[in-house]
Formats: structure tokens, sequence, C-alpha cells
């Protein structure tokens, strides 16, 4: 089963603090590109946005030779990049697995796997708790080697009615863009004639026929402006990609179009394509035997599963269908066989409507239950929907312990069996099976102290921004912190896409942050879905200044309740949370003294013309509207740095393979920094996607680069 959601929604993540910071010396200024081009737009670094270049790859082994010189030869970097190895390459991590064709496979890391294995254990080997025994199906380390590739892991699809046969999606170097190939679990092999479908930002869904529905760049050029696939066709197997068959075509302007296979247990099927118009507005299509039929849901809606012939929708935004008016954030069904006879005319019943301060989080189906992960004041929940027969929704509590973070780690709708992931920030992380029909949950394993914890202590706080909203947050401290404000303090959030921010075990903070003394604090700021569509919706576009304003009253209290100094006071955040880095860094660069900025997007003025930047128009507006630049310009992080204001030396660091944000961002800042004297480090991993890269060592060694960074900064005198 493919579950349905633009695949660019589906890949933002927000990069939680993997504890990872270097400080560099300030550069020499660099000197313009001497092109016209770049003197008439305005812009002297235009040249860096040429990834691969010679000569802006380059400046980028320049900068990285003068940040490791720094930040390496500190005393502190050697034992915590030793540390922060140890912590990923451990095998003392759950192996989460998914349930496929009647077995749990599992892909792994570690020291001897660097790139990974996928291995498959039995169910009841592995739901005894203990360590299963595992079979090597497939050595990415050997395949990478065999043919000269440097693949990373992206998942795989299995077809429902046949689990032996799989989708493998594999990136180069880390990319979003995919190859996919078929794959024999029985044999273990890839499928000899199988499906190959070749490098491409790629939505991909067995058909139920054996055939696939494939969205892709089809002839070159054809993607959306965001650079994600808009037109569908299906390809048969032995069949070349030219003669496939087109089922839909959306438009250049969209954001992207996804496809996905969805089956439940009784034999429902449902076939469909998701025109993404924006960013979080999409077109919903069943694919019949009648032909294509568009579903009249709210543009911004998600189907979620299907479960018992139910269509499972989660509502971003408030819906008059049947007479009835349905509130944004509600968890609602749609019985397909009627949504096939009349898709105009959907009669949706509500599974579970959030409070105030709630959200739904995840959604999954088993067998015989529904099950629903939610948010209840930034702690999480979990529980089995039910359907009775006269189409009523009944729910069962889950018992977990409480201020954790609850994911669905796991379902299948062949079993009644789910598996969850219950995590807290002094709590490592536990693998729970759960029944998914009655809600009776069992801990299988959990995982081994990464740090050790037993100093420190939990709270939740809040803070008053300036609009009045109080703003929730979490501090992870020493247990009878004196209040005195001299507390090196690291202050992380995201704030964007609806994104929420629950509590995570972070190995590598704890033990290279925690550990020494430091403090630890997660905001949970407006454009976040801590409370549902409405917390996010409140700082959309030009009413984002919102969410950097709770930002900053988050850190004034932390300086009022003297947990911190604005001089032991850092501030971390990537990707959305780069931006929010950066804008924090130049609207109150006396408000901290470290700024961990990663895989950022810096530049708003050109953002829509950098890797996808133009598919998050939805999220952050567009030049294009002048209300809107107007807002841009004002909060660029690129076009307000001035000469003449101190600013805390910051960390900006990238990864030359982000194709989602791009390294154009965070170069061109640091080329501006070194323009204006500004003291600042720049690191640039040269694999990795949208990360930290490519692989367990490269992702410790920029962990360890961040936290001696905060410790430069942050804790010495």
């Amino acid at each position: 089963m493919t579950r349905l959601s633009l695949p660019v929604r589906a890949a933002i993540v927000a990069l939680f603090a993997t504890g990872a910071a270097t400080a560099q010396t300030s550069s020499p200024a660099i000197a313009p590109a001497p092109s016209s081009a770049a003197s008439d737009a305005g812009d002297p670094y235009l040249w860096l946005e040429t990834v691969d270049s010679p000569r802006a790859m380059d400046w980028v082994r320049a900068e990285n030779r003068k940040t490791l010189t720094a930040l390496e030869a500190d005393p502190r970097f050697p034992a915590f990049d030793e540390q922060a190895l140890a912590i990923a390459q451990s095998n003392e991590r759950i192996p989460f697995a998914h349930q496929i064709d009647g077995g749990l496979w599992n892909f792994w890391q570690d020291a001897d796997h660097v790139r990974g294995i996928w291995r498959r254990s039995s169910a009841k080997d592995y739901d005894a708790g203990g360590a299963p025994a595992w079979k090597t199906v497939l050595d990415l380390d050997k395949v990478s080697s065999a043919e000269h590739a440097n693949w990373v892991w992206e998942g795989a699809q299995c077809e429902a009615r046949h689990e032996d046969l799989c989708l493998l999606n594999l990136s180069d170097g880390g990319e979003d863009a995919v190859t996919v190939r078929e794959f024999d679990l029985r044999r273990g092999e890839f499928v000899k004639a199988g499906f190959v479908l070749p490098k491409s930002k790629q939505s991909v869904a067995w058909d139920g026929t054996g055939a696939l529905l494939v969205a892709r760049e089809w002839k070159a050029g054809e993607l959306t402006a965001s650079g994600y696939p808009y037109i569908v066709k299906r390809v048969k197997r032995g069949q070349p990609l030219s003669a496939a068959t087109e089922l839909f075509r959306g438009q250049v302007s969209d954001v992207s179009v996804n496809v996905a296979t969805l089956d439940d247990a009784k034999g429902h099927h449902a076939l469909m394509i998701q025109r993404g118009v924006s960013f979080f507005e999409s077109e919903t299509y069943l694919l019949t035997p009648g032909g294509l039929k568009k579903l009249n849901l709210p543009r911004k809606a998600n189907v979620s599963d299907l479960f018992d012939g139910q269509l499972v929708i989660k509502l971003d935004e408030d819906w008059s269908a049947d007479g009835r008016q349905f509130a944004k954030g509600a968890l609602v069904s749609v019985d397909l066989a009627q949504a096939v006879a009349r898709p105009d005319a959907l009669r949706p019943t509500v599974i579970f409507a959030p409070g105030a301060r709630q959200s739904v989080e995840g959604v999954a189906a088993t067998k015989s239950g529904l099950i629903v992960t939610s948010l209840d004041n930034v702690r999480g929940r979990a529980a089995v929907f039910t359907r009775a027969h006269d189409g009523a929704w009944s729910s069962t509590p889950v018992a977990l312990p409480d201020n954790t973070a609850v994911d669905i780690a796991d379902t299948s709708s062949h079993t009644d069996t789910a598996y969850l992931s219950v995590a807290g920030y002094l709590q490592p992380q536990s693998q729970w099976r759960m029944d998914g029909t009655h809600g009776q949950a069992t801990q299988l394993r959990s995982l081994p102290a990464q740090f050790d914890a037993s100093r420190d202590e939990v709270e939740q706080f809040e803070a008053t921004s300036t609009d009045g909203t109080k703003i929730p947050y979490f501090i992870v401290h020493p247990k009878g912190m004196a209040l005195d404000g001299s507390h090196p303090t690291i202050l992380y959030a995201y704030g964007g896409f609806g994104v929420s921010m629950a509590p995570r075990y972070i190995g590598t903070m704890g033990k290279l942050w925690l550990e020494h003394g430091g403090v630890y604090v997660v905001a949970n700021i407006r454009g976040g879905g801590e409370f549902g569509p409405a917390w996010h919706d409140a700082g959309l576009k030009t009413r984002r200044q919102i969410i950097y304003d709770d930002f900053a009253a988050v850190a004034h209290d932390l300086v009022d309740r003297k947990v911190t100094s604005t001089r032991r006071l850092g501030i971390m955040g990537g990707s959305n949370g780069g931006l929010l880095m950066g804008v924090e860094m130049t609207e109150h660069p006396d408000l901290w003294n470290a700024v961990d900025i990663q895989v950022p997007l810096l530049d708003m003025l050109r953002f829509e013309q950098i890797a996808a930047g133009a598919s998050w128009v939805g999220e952050y507006g567009s030049v294009a509207n002048p209300d809107e630049r107007a807002f841009l310009a004002k909060i660029s992080p690129y076009a307000n740095l001035h000469r003449d204001v101190k600013y805390p030396k910051a960390l900006v660091w990238t990864t030359t393979k982000d194709d989602r944000v791009g390294p154009q961002h965070a170069r061109k800042f640091a080329a501006r920094l070194s323009e204006y004297g500004i003291p600042y480090y720049y690191y640039e991993v040269i694999e990795g996607g949208h990360g930290a890269g490519a692989n367990l060592k490269e992702r410790a060694h920029t962990s360890a680069i961040e936290y001696t960074y905060f410790a430069r900064q942050l804790m010495d005198q």
C-alpha cells in the first residue's frame, strides 16, 4: 500500500538538532563575479548558484579547509567526533521493520554496512523482543561497489497483492531524485528484465495488475516550475518508457503530481492521482474503469488511508458537505463506493475532531482498526478507531508513557499488528507492539541510554508573544539548576509547513551537550502543527513575522527566567528552520552568541528560482505578488545583512547534493558575510542530500562540528 501525499510535502522533514557545530575564522572578502548578468541582477554572488561549477567548488573547498582547520583543532572535537560516530554506528538501535510478505523487513546501517543492508526476520522471532535472527537479502554496499555508485536507500514499495515484488528507490548520493528498480524478495535479487525507472524525481505506484502508475520527467523539461513531475502514465512490464500510456496531465504551474495505490483488508482497492496545485492545495482523482473521477474535496485535504471500504481524509480547512460543517483539523471518512458513484456529492463522517490544544499527527490502518496518533498540548497520544455496522466510529485509547512523542512505525492491512515508536527528551526510544483492534500495547524493546540523563529533567513553560498568544516550550536542564543566567543554552525550533516539534530523544545532543552541563530548549512556535492547521496558518506568507516574534519571545523568556543570558544563548535550526535562524540573526543580532544555520533558505527574493523553491510559494508567498515581495525583502536574511552591525559568529552549513533547498542559499550568505568582514564558519558536505551527509560517518562528523562550535561560543570564557 502506498499512502497518498505530495512528494514535496512528504519530503519535509524537520532537521531536529543532531548536535553539530563548527567554528570558523572569518575569510577574506570574496571578489564579486565580473559577469554583467550578476551586476544587472544586483547580486554579485550568482556564480555560487551554479552548484557544480569548478569556480564554485573551489570556493567550497577553500571555505571547508578554513572551517575544519579551526574546529577540528579544538581539543574537544576528537572526542565529540568519536562519540557521535559511536552513537550513529551503534548496534544499540531499535531495528524498526516493515511487515512484508509474512515477515519483518528492516533496513540497517552500521560501521560494517555504511550504505546499509536490507534484511528479513520472522514475525515470531521479531516479536519475541530480543535480538532477531536476520537474513540479509540485499547488501547496498556491495551493490554500490559493483556498480561504482554511491547508492542511498530511499525505501521500498511492495505490490499489495503480491508482496514478494517490490520497487526499491535508490538515490545517487542522497538526492531527492531516485532510480527505481524492481526486486524479488523470494529470490533476493533484482528482477531480470524487471521494471527499471531511470533517475528522476518521480512518484510510482503499483496499479494492481502488475503494471505501474508513474509520474516523472518523461521528456527533458517536462517538470513543473518546482522541478517535480506533472504527467502520469501507465507502464506495463517489459514496455519501454516511450510506449507508456498517458493517463493524466497536470500543469507546469502545479507543484507536482503524485500517484498512490490504497488497499484494505476486505479487498477494496483505490488507485489515486493527486494534483498538487500548490504546496498545501491539491485535487484528488480516483482512477476507475469508467475513467478518472475528481473527488469533490476541499483543496486543503489529504487522503491518508483506506480502511473498511472508507477513504480516511484529514482536513486542513473547513468543509461544508452533505448539508453539514466539518472543522479543519478533523479526521473524516468517505465511503469508497459512494465516492466512485457520486464523486461530486460526498457524504463524510467524523472519525476524530481534535480540541483546541490537540492535533492529528499520524493515521494508518491495520486489518481491523485504524490507528491515529495525536498531540495533546504537545504530548503524544494514540488511539484505535473502529467502525460499527451503522458507520459510526468509536475509539479506544492506547496506554503509553506520558510526555513523549508517539509515532506509527508500521502497520499492515494483512494483520492486526501495529508497531509504535515512543520517545522523550530523556527517555530513549522504545518500540511497542499493539493490537490494532483493541488497542492493547506491549513494549517489545527499548534502547539503552546513549547519555547520562540522571542529572537532568524536563519542564514545559510558556512565553508570551507580541500578540499575547502563549507559546509553549520544553526545556531540558540539570536538576536543581540555579537561576543565575549562567547556563549555556541551545534553543531549537522549526516553525513552518505544519511540522510539529514533539519530544524526541537525541543521543548526540545528550552526549555532546547535556552531559557537559548544557541546556536544551525546543520552542513550539507558530508555523508548526502542534495545535492543528490554525497554528500553522497563523504564520503563512505575509503573516510570517509572528513566527519570528514567537521564537524571540521564548528567548526573552529564558533570559527573564535567568535560565541563561544572551552571552550563553545559542540557536539552531535547519531547512525552513535555517531560514528562521537567519531571520533571528539579522533581526536580533544582540540576543544570541551562537547561530547554527543548517541547510537553510536565506535568499528569499530568489528562493523560487533555486532547487525546489517554487513549490513553497504556498508557505512563503511569491516575489510576483508586490505585497509578498515587500515582506520577503523585509525578512530575507541575505538581503538584510549590514556592514555596521555586530553579529554573532554564525556556523552556516549545507550539502552540495541538496536538490531540495539547494546549497546556493548558504553559499551566498557566507560570501556576503565575508564581503562585509563579519566573522563566520562555513561548511559544505560534498555528498549527501537535504541533511547532514550521505552516510553515518559524514552525519556524525557534521554533528561533532556543530557541538564543537557551540562549546566554543557558549561555554568558553
